[in-house]
């Protein structure tokens, strides 16, 4: 009998996805005989398919296991809920990459079949909490790659000042800041000339967006440092707030942002043969030499 008992499946809203969720599905009810809950978001997606349906914050106390189905997107989307509730997370990945979603569809029965029989790597990945006000402060919300301040829509340049455990460190122009988990430094920090981060490294990176100092690099900190940003005002320009590039916050000048580690922590569930350097490999295109023809 698999310790997971009862499987939560979430992922993208899309019909991209319907084959490998009747896939999944058919193999959880026969082969394992799990208990399935769907999150309503994905529901529709089945038509007449008679599973309990949940929102995802009920959905993670019902569940033993969830398994997202879609690509990191998606995976990043319900990471905060999940680790709030200690929840374990395997990824069928029907995106692009697929660094957190790392099983691939046609490898979907044989790759889970023997996660659900014990035969599993887990991680534990943070995540980071935003906040902002002084005294006062209103939790935004929380990020599993990377939280980050840019100017919007507009391509300009905006102001800020950087503090780490209330040290001042900086006052810079640039086009933003990235400031990235290890999870995150193989997204958008790497993009912006970041460094990779091994997944089990307890770091944050700081990552200036086209900086206007030319002396102005990464920097990697401990990840249990409180950082603080305190908006300038430069232009009339209103700064915005992201995590995981789906949240959205306004920022005025004066408003003073604050970074921290979250308490509780993300388990993702690896096939026992799961390699982080072979990931790095295949998505990055690590060794990869042209054939001469």
């Amino acid at each position: 009998m698999s310790q997971f008992s009862t499987i939560g499946l979430t992922g993208r809203n899309s019909k991209d996805i319907v084959d490998s969720l009747l896939l999944l599905t058919r193999f959880l009810e026969v082969s394992v005989q799990a208990d399935i809950v769907l999150d309503v978001n994905i529901a529709g997606l089945l038509g007449d398919k008679s599973y309990p349906v949940s929102p995802l914050e009920k959905l993670a106390i019902q569940c033993d296991l969830v398994v997202v189905v879609g690509g990191d997107g998606s995976l990043l989307q319900v990471a905060s809920v999940l680790a709030e509730h200690d929840l374990p997370v395997i990824g069928i990945n029907r995106g692009r990459l697929g660094f957190l979603t790392d099983i691939l569809p046609d490898e979907l029965e044989a790759s889970l079949g023997k996660v659900l029989a014990g035969e599993y790597k887990i991680e534990s990945r943070f995540l980071l909490d935003l906040f902002i006000g002084d005294t006062n402060r209103q939790y935004l919300g929380s990020a599993l790659n990377d939280v980050v301040l840019h100017p919007g829509k507009a391509v300009q340049m905006i102001e800020f000042a950087l503090y780490i455990d209330g040290e001042f460190v900086y006052n810079q122009a640039s086009d933003g800041l990235i400031v990235a988990t290890p999870t995150g430094s193989t997204a958008y920090a790497m993009s912006a000339g970041g460094p990779i981060m091994h997944p089990r490294l307890d770091a944050m990176v700081l990552v200036p967006i086209n900086p206007h100092s030319l002396s102005s690099r990464a920097i990697v900190v401990e990840g249990n440092r409180e950082l603080a940003l305190v908006v300038g005002d430069r232009h009339n320009i209103l700064p915005q707030l992201s995590c995981d590039g789906s949240m959205s916050h306004t920022c005025a000048p004066g408003d003073r942002i604050t970074i921290r580690k979250k308490a509780q922590e993300l388990k993702i569930l690896h096939p026992a043969d799961y390699d982080y350097y072979e990931t790095c490999r295949s998505k990055l295109g690590w060794s990869y030499r042209p054939t001469n023809r």
